[in-house]
């Protein structure tokens, strides 16, 4: 069986793409057009050593969305914290005038979110999952 553009491992083949969004602390609107291009290239730099693959990344002045593409290995925390710890770090030390106006220790919320993305609506996997038993019956 071929499974064209899944990630094949050893004991796995998987396709796991997921929507996040990071928002600056407080909402304060911190990025601009530098920082947002830093993120963009510290982000690919990050992920492709976490060995997924970021599919596209961008953001506005309060928030910065990432879809990504991950091993099963890998929890959507992790990428998350890896993210946000290593990008503030290097924000901070890039752009020291926005670490003074924000006037925090941490540059990014701690909350986030994540949506799960790609594949057949989950309707029709739903469909095809409740199938399985029918098509199983004598």
């Amino acid at each position: 069986m071929q499974f064209p553009n899944y990630r094949k491992e050893r004991h796995s083949v998987s396709k796991l793409v997921c929507h996040l969004v990071c928002v600056t602390k407080y909402r304060r609107k911190t990025l601009d057009a530098g920082s947002l291009r830093e993120l963009q290239d510290h982000a690919a730099q990050m992920f492709e050593a976490m060995d997924c693959n970021l599919l596209a990344c961008d953001g506005e002045a309060d928030h910065f969305h990432l879809l990504v593409e991950y091993p099963p290995k890998l929890s959507v925390s992790k990428l998350v914290n890896a993210f946000k710890g290593t990008s503030s770090r290097m924000l901070r030390k890039r752009f020291g005038e926005m670490a003074r106006r924000s006037g925090e220790t941490a540059f990014w919320s701690p909350s986030y979110f994540a949506a799960s993305s790609g594949g057949a609506p989950l309707e029709r996997v739903k469909a095809y999952v409740e199938a399985q038993r029918a098509s199983s019956s004598p």
